[in-house]
């Protein structure tokens, strides 16, 4: 026992140093990031879809049961690619009858045309009559007209067969296929829907009252609620609002053009035009402000932003939200613009 109270008493004297040292450190300063809030622009948001702007449903042209398949919903395919094939054996044999008679009405052509031919020899010499000449141009005349009627007939057998053999118009993606192997194919019958990839657009009904308000080339932004927040947001390629009206609704289309080749974009897609108006819930003149959109602080029902006071403190002050646009978040009310708000809300945190 008398050789373990000096060791106990040495632990508690360095432990007592330890708390006065540490006492003495200072605490680390903390270092705010501060940017200004600037002043935004009111717009109204009026909700459309995503259109394909080449888009076209394949249909049948002639009857018959579907032997073969070759695409299905998804597939990417090339201008003039086989899509799907339909039972040809009837009009192939009718194409195969209309050449064997064409070969048959060439034939007797050719002997019009050599009896003819002996036929001058013999009026040349007056062996022959008038009349007998003339017989022998008409049989000829005859034996041609009868040969052409037979190729055209032949023609529009091979036409009528190759119906059966259905194509891609145009290079795209395959969005619907309706039939299956064996189903009964009918003139006018969709058979798929093929749509062109790199040219979308969205369309959105705004009402007359707005389209007359919108200027020539109107400054217009397309949100895309299904994407990721980075990929979320477009600016359009071309704007137009349709000399139509629907009577109903008494609204007017508006179409913004999507940039070439939009990635994960897909016909159907639920979209957002942006366009600059006032919109409702807004006071008269009143313009909202957009603050980046790392400074916004939520604790349970509260949002709000740390501001900076006349002395440079932080100070958390309740706002209410707009929507958020290019990494930044519109305050509707709160805050006013040219004031800073504090962008590492944590460290504001523990300011005292």
């Amino acid at each position: 026992m008398r050789h373990v109270r000096p060791l106990v008493s040495f632990a508690v004297v360095a432990w007592i140093a330890c708390l006065n040292a540490s006492a003495q450190t200072p605490a680390p300063s903390l270092e705010l990031t501060t940017a200004e809030a600037a002043a935004g622009t009111a717009s109204s948001a009026f909700d459309g879809v995503v259109e394909a702007v080449h888009q076209t449903v394949v249909a049948a042209q002639v009857p018959g049961a579907v032997v073969e398949l070759d695409v299905k919903v998804g597939d990417r395919v090339q201008a003039g690619q086989t899509l799907l094939r339909l039972d040809a054996r009837a009009a192939e044999q009718t194409a195969t009858a209309s050449d064997a008679q064409v070969r048959a009405a060439q034939a007797a052509l050719d002997l019009a045309a050599k009896d003819l031919k002996r036929q001058k020899q013999l009026f040349q010499k007056d062996y022959i009559s008038q009349a007998a000449m003339e017989r022998a141009e008409s049989a000829y005349k005859s034996a041609q007209a009868q040969a052409n009627a037979l190729l055209a007939q032949a023609g529009a057998s091979r036409t009528h067969s190759a119906y059966h053999i259905v194509r891609a118009p145009f290079a795209g993606v395959v969005s619907e296929v309706p039939v299956s192997l064996g189903d009964m194919a009918m003139p006018g019958r969709p058979l798929l829907t093929l749509y062109d990839p790199a040219r979308l657009r969205v369309t959105a009904a705004v009402p007359q009252s707005v389209a007359a308000q919108l200027p020539a080339r109107p400054d217009v932004r397309i949100e895309l609620p299904g994407l990721p927040a980075a990929d979320a947001w477009r600016a359009p390629a071309n704007v137009q609002v349709l000399p139509t009206a629907d009577a109903s609704t008494h609204t007017v289309p508006l179409r913004a053009d999507l940039p070439a080749r939009p990635e994960g974009v897909a016909p159907g897609m639920f979209a957002r035009l942006w366009l600059p108006l006032a919109r409702s819930g807004l006071a008269a003149g009143v313009t909202p402000v957009a603050v980046p959109a790392q400074a916004i602080v939520r604790r349970a029902e509260l949002t709000g932003l740390y501001v900076l006071d006349p002395q440079g403190r932080p100070v958390l002050r309740q706002v209410r939200l707009g929507r958020a646009l290019d990494g930044r978040v519109e305050v509707l009310s709160g805050l006013a613009a040219g004031e800073r708000v504090v962008t590492n809300p944590q460290a504001a945190a523990r300011v005292r």
